[in-house]
Parts: C-alpha cells; structure tokens; sequence
C-alpha cells in the first residue's frame, strides 16, 4: 500500500514550543543535535516554537497535526499538563521523547510516549545530554557593554538616556555576546565586582567594550580592549577629553545619533574588532609606561609649602 509523504515527517517540539514555555541555549543546541541526525539520515522534519521566542516561525498553534506521521519531544523534564496534550493532540503519532529527564515513568507524561530516550530515569545509567555533541558553532564576540542613566550635574546638555536606548537597540541587532557591566563597586552585592581587580579579569577576557562611561572607556583602555564609546553630553564632555587625553579613535557624539545615526557605531564596532585590538594594547602599554602624563606627580608639589622668601 503507497504510504502518504506526510506519514513519514517529524515534528520536532520541546519546552521551546509551549507559548508560555522558554528556550534555553541547551535545549536549543539539543534540537541542533537530534535536527543534524535527521538531516544526515534523510528524514523531513519541522519544528514548533514558542511564539515569544520565535515570532515568525512555526507555532504549535497553527501546526496540522494530520501532516505528521511522528513526533519527538527532545529536552526538558517530562511532566505536566502541556505534554499530556500532546499526546491527545498527536494520537495519531508515534511518539518519541529524547534526550530527557523522566520524573516519573508512570506519570501521563511520560508514559504518554511510545518509547523514551533518556538522558536520566528512575535505576537507569544516565547518558550525556544531546547539547554535548551539537554541531561545533562559530565564534562570536564578548561585549561588555557600560552604561549610565546618571551624571543629572550636566543638565540640558546630558543625552544619557536617549544615548543607552539608542545603543542597546542597536546592539540588539548584533551578533554577539552581551555582558552587562558595571564599574560601581559592591562587597555585599553577589551580581557586582568588589575590587578593581575583579572587573579588570572580566575586561581582560572580552573582544570589545561599549560605553557611554569614562571609567569604562579607560578601564577597557588598560585592559588592552578596544571600546567603543559614546559621549552622552551633547556638545561633548568627559568621555571625549578622556579619549583625546588617551589617543583613542573610536568616540562618537551623542548628536551623531540622531536619526538613523548607526553607521558611525557599524564603522567602530568593525574596526574594534580588526585593527583596534593592536591599538588598544599600545594605549594599554602606554599607561603601564607612563608615556601619557595625569596630573599625579603635580599633586606632590601641590601639597608642598611654599618656600619663604
């Protein structure tokens, strides 16, 4: 008897199906897994997202259930009401879990499935997770990105907030990995460095740092890490006497940002990460030389009397 094409194809749903479930980078790579197995063995598949990860794709909602012949739930802990309706609304299915963690193996949930792949079960030798062996990824950048809301001293001049909405937009179209950062120090809060020396090891390991901060431009600066930054005062103040005062190149004015404003950001967030790493290590090295005078050594002739007479 011929077999209709849509008995054979896969629906692939986890966790990060469910409208109010959410995508983990495990479960995400997990999928890449079991969807690279499948491709390899030529079979046609699907998958369902949530659609408050991916607004654009394929939803559970809008799935026909009567094009797929079988379903694979991947990730995740099987339990709760949201997979026991799977299994109502895929009947009709053979239906595989993989890769998860079985609470209880005669719960609705899981013994809903036609066979479980575990990763870990009740008297069963645990297996590695699918995410362990996902396709190898390419490298994307680490950016450190400082902000501040405040500095009220500059009045009418001051651009702050308009200046972080306009850049953490922009940086959300970027590919790359976002590290919020702040220079304020904290000995009681966890989510804060309690020492300089604690944020410098964070600097020290990013490809890139975006500031509208002095202190977060320097501190890149020593670390030997290009930063883009930002003056937020419009007409130009501190960040912009700082990156003079150290040589570096990649500032923009808070003016530059109005309209469509992100081209001059796309030119120094490119040449950052090329050329400016070289740029930013003989800053770096300047500092640990001394090459650059600050006002330190006056201090002490400052503070001395005055000779009589």
């Amino acid at each position: 008897m011929h077999q209709e094409p849509h008995a054979t194809r896969v629906l692939l749903t986890g966790w990060f199906s469910f409208p109010d479930g959410e995508a983990t980078a495990g479960d995400v790579l997990a999928l890449r897994r079991v969807e690279d197995v499948l491709r390899r063995a030529g079979l046609d598949h699907d998958v369902a997202w949530s659609p408050g990860f991916r607004p654009d794709a394929l939803h559970l909602a809008d799935v026909v259930p009567e094009r797929y012949g079988r379903l694979v739930f991947l990730c995740g802990p099987l339990h709760g009401p949201q997979i026991e309706a799977l299994h109502r609304r895929f009947a009709h299915c053979l239906r595989i879990a993989v890769g998860t963690s079985v609470i209880d193996p005669h719960g609705p949930a899981a013994g809903g499935f036609h066979r479980v792949l575990a990763r870990d079960a009740p008297a069963a030798e645990p297996v590695r997770d699918l995410a362990a062996a996902a396709p190898a990824l390419p490298a994307r950048p680490v950016v450190g990105v400082i902000l501040t809301h405040g500095q009220h001293e500059y009045g009418p001049a001051r651009r702050h907030d308009a200046v972080a909405r306009r850049l953490t937009d922009w940086l959300h179209g970027r590919d790359c990995a976002r590290l919020e950062l702040e220079t304020r120090l904290d000995t009681r809060d966890w989510r804060l460095c309690a020492t300089p020396a604690q944020l410098e090891s964070v600097l020290l390991r990013l490809d890139l740092v975006v500031t509208d901060r002095l202190h977060g431009l320097v501190l890149a600066l020593r670390a030997g890490t290009p930063a883009l930054a930002v003056d937020p005062v419009e007409g130009g103040a501190k960040v912009t006497a700082q990156a003079r005062a150290c040589g570096w190149p990649a500032l923009v004015p808070a003016e530059r940002l109005d309209g469509d404003g992100t081209g001059e950001l796309d030119h120094w967030w490119r040449w950052c990460l090329t050329s400016g790493r070289d740029t930013a290590r003989r800053i770096r090295d300047g500092f640990a030389a001394g090459t650059r005078a600050d006002r330190a050594e006056e201090l002490v002739a400052a503070l001395s009397p005055p000779r009589a007479g």
